[in-house]
């Protein structure tokens, strides 16, 4: 019995041994499997950004590509975009266009990254951005409204400047800017102040400083001038910083998006196509185009028939206005008076003579299409001062070029036209016409000085009867009635010159002696 359990102690621990050493490399093998297959393939989405440029001036050109590429981004509403920003500004009207399309962004979405400034209008566009973003040493602000004359730039008055002022404080209330900076950005009678009140940090411009209690102003500690009166302000990127516009300055886009914490990210930049880059150039020698297309018309109509002045000047006229439509300042409006001028103009050739009410008519339906060509509205609004301004820049620039078109066309004609003309080969006459004459053969049947007469009204030319003979007659600067008698005064060449005969009467005087006769009267 005891040499039985000693065996069966004995198989046991045999097999207790096989067991561990079998769990011993079960586990070895269990730990050494990579088990990552069975867990589920997880790829993190990246962040979409934006980037599209806006450089060089502001224009209506700029505000079409702008509008396009907003829409194109629309059917991604999580991506960020961002306004690249190189630009001294521009056109009032196209800047804020252009804000206008920003603002269909969600404020925390936008960001504007100035790249190397931002002036003017491109200080407005900066701002229509949820967040604002520069690169070091870069500078943005000076959006006062300017006019050009002799002397140079002009500041337009407050009339220009309360809407865009106005424009700015909305702009800054929406994104969180400092409302009074921005507003010093567009007049120069804005003064600013940091003050330290109760431990606050605040804006004043001067009135309101002026409306603090001598209780308030007792509690100052700390008084700041930031924009002095007659400045507009500009900012360089530590300022921005400090003064509450700039979120940080970054050296690049890259950069700006690592600091903001946006690690996994996909960058496109939205560039202009050709078409888009061929309507900014377009737009900006559509006048030299206008004046060409008016002068080849004005030659057009000088000239017989229809030509290639005539085709050179529809096509330039029609390049500029297409442009205009590209970029959504023309309609089927303009389009219409223009060619109901080119009709009027075209009848005034080719139909009727001279030049009349349909020759005027057509410039003017020309000039008043090429006008609202260049401009979105008809009349100027009077809530938009700037309206009228460029409608008067409009119709001096078509004015310009009406009168340089018909400058260059007299001078064209008279100096260039000339030298063009092209030369044939002999054989050439070797002598000149001094000497010669064409004679009639009815001419040696009379002389100078035979009589006739006018059978018809000479007036100044008709037929006369000499010598029993009808002969073609001409006279010198007179009219001679049928039936009066005629001399033969010259025969040139062919032509019988007559003259009227002009009858002479001698009247004798008799003297004849009177007598007198005194005869005295008899009185019976």
């Amino acid at each position: 019995m005891d040499e039985w359990m000693k065996r069966l102690c004995n198989t046991r621990s045999k097999s207790l041994d096989l067991f561990f050493l079998f769990m011993f490399v079960f586990s070895a093998v269990f730990l050494s499997v990579d088990f990552s297959f069975a867990a589920p393939d997880v790829t993190e989405t990246k962040q979409t950004v934006y980037v599209i440029s806006i450089s060089g001036e502001v224009d209506p050109g700029m505000a079409a590509f702008i509008d396009r590429a907003v829409q194109d981004i629309a059917s991604d509403p999580e991506a960020i975009v961002v306004a690249n920003i190189d630009t001294f500004g521009g056109r009032v009207d196209s800047a804020l266009e252009i804000v206008d399309t920003f603002l269909k962004i969600p404020e925390k979405q936008s960001i504007a990254f100035v790249e190397k400034k931002a002036i003017s209008a491109g200080a407005l566009i900066a701002l229509s951005c949820g967040d604002l973003v520069m690169v070091p040493a870069t500078t943005i602000g000076d959006c006062a409204p300017i006019s050009y004359s002799k002397e140079g730039p002009e500041m337009l008055g407050e009339k220009f400047q309360s809407p865009i002022r106005a424009k700015f404080r909305a702009l800054a209330k929406r994104n969180g800017y400092p409302v009074k900076l921005a507003e010093a950005m567009v007049s120069l009678d804005k003064e600013i102040f940091e003050i330290v009140i109760d431990g606050n940090k605040v804006l004043m411009d001067a009135s309101d400083y002026a409306d603090l209690t001598d209780e308030e102003k007792q509690k100052i500690t700390l008084k700041k001038t930031i924009v002095e009166e007659g400045e507009l302000l500009t900012m360089h990127a530590e300022e921005a910083v400090s003064l509450g516009f700039s979120k940080m300055t970054a050296k690049s886009i890259d950069d700006m998006l690592g600091q903001m914490g946006i690690e996994n990210y996909e960058v496109i930049h939205i560039e202009q196509s050709w078409s888009e880059s061929m309507v900014r150039f377009i737009g900006k020698i559509a006048p030299i185009l206008m004046m060409i297309g008016l002068a080849a018309l004005y030659m057009e109509m000088k000239a017989p028939g229809f030509g290639v002045p005539g085709i050179i000047g529809i096509i330039c006229l029609a390049i500029v206005f297409l442009n205009q439509y590209m970029v959504g300042l023309a309609d089927y409006t303009e389009l219409l008076v223009i060619c109901f001028g080119l009709v009027l103009m075209g009848m005034e050739v080719f139909v009727l003579p001279g030049f009349g009410i349909a020759g005027i008519a057509g410039v003017a339906c020309l000039a008043a299409g090429l006008i609202l060509s260049f401009q979105g509205f008809v009349l100027p609004d009077p809530a938009v001062p700037w309206e009228a301004d460029l409608l008067m820049h409009n119709i001096a620039v078509v004015l310009f070029a009406y009168l340089f078109a018909f400058m260059f066309t007299l001078f064209f004609m008279r100096y260039i036209l000339p030298r063009f003309s092209i030369g044939t080969k002999g054989p050439y006459l070797m002598a000149n016409l001094k000497e010669a004459h064409a004679d009639s053969s009815e001419t040696p049947k009379i002389k100078t000085g035979d009589k006739g007469v006018a059978k018809t009204f000479l007036r100044p030319s008709g037929k006369a009867d000499i010598n029993d003979d009808l002969f073609d007659v001409v006279t010198e600067s007179e009219f001679i009635e049928k039936g009066t008698s005629i001399v033969v005064s010259a025969i040139k060449g062919n032509r019988i010159i007559v003259s009227r005969i002009i009858e002479t009467r001698t009247i004798e005087t008799r003297t004849i002696e009177t007598r007198t006769i005194e005869t005295g009267i008899n009185q019976l």
